[in-house]
């Protein structure tokens, strides 16, 4: 039977909704309680519960410091670790023109140590084609930056987005974390974008929106753990 309570992961309160379906849990994380402290955890950021349209969602901005070439800012679900599942969210960029990087985060210890896989809505259609391998991208920091990936192993850990989103509009993406890969899957694909091997040591921590540079905007946040 199906059964709605008040979320409970691991023991502790997150204020939002849980839903059970046999054997599969589904946590989704109260993104109208974006800016409350006992469900989110901030790291360089600033959050902000908006409405886009008649849709409510979370703004996420990252800090900035001008002489720091990267500026990641994270919001965190608060009082919850995840080792492997599925991650699922509706994001919107800032079009084809302004460069806006956005996505999620996982086994995060930190704002300086994280797996996360993010998008780059200004490279879906950019022409010359060959920006729009850089449509999707994997890291782990701190030791496996994009900049060190695509240097070293170009073309291994970033790739084209199929079916192609408007770089305005929103978009869902899926992500799957297994032990040794990660899958990502955009809109209603049938294949994934991008599976890559896992370059992260820890096996778990905590789960959150990421941005870099610019702000993001995020809807729909669901968190599905292996059982």
């Amino acid at each position: 039977m199906n059964r709605l309570r008040g979320m409970c992961a691991f023991g502790v309160v997150l204020t939002s909704v849980s839903v059970t379906f046999a054997s599969e849990t589904v946590i989704t994380p109260d993104l109208a309680r974006i800016t409350d402290a006992k469900v989110w955890n901030l790291l360089n950021a600033t959050v902000e519960a908006v409405k886009d349209g008649d849709k409510s969602v979370a703004r996420v901005e990252p800090k900035i410091n001008p002489a720091k070439p990267s500026n990641v800012g994270l919001a965190v679900v608060a009082a919850l670790e995840f080792a492997e599942g599925t991650l699922e969210v509706d994001l919107k960029g800032r079009g084809k023109v302004e460069r806006c990087f956005l996505g999620v985060a996982f086994n995060v210890v930190d704002g300086k140590n994280f797996e996360a896989v993010y998008f780059r809505p200004f490279n879906f259609l950019r022409e010359p084609e060959s920006f729009r391998t850089h449509s999707v991208q994997y890291v782990a920091w701190p030791d496996n930056t994009w900049e060190k990936l695509r240097k070293e192993k170009p073309g291994q850990f970033e790739n084209t987005v199929k079916p192609v989103p408007d770089p305005a509009g929103w978009f869902h993406a899926r992500v799957e974390v297994a032990k040794k890969k990660v899958r990502v899957w955009v809109d209603d694909a049938k294949e994934p974008c991008l599976t890559v091997d896992r370059l992260g040591s820890r096996e778990k921590g905590k789960v959150g929106l990421w941005v870099d540079s610019r702000e993001g905007l995020f809807s729909n946040l669901k968190i599905r753990p292996a059982i």
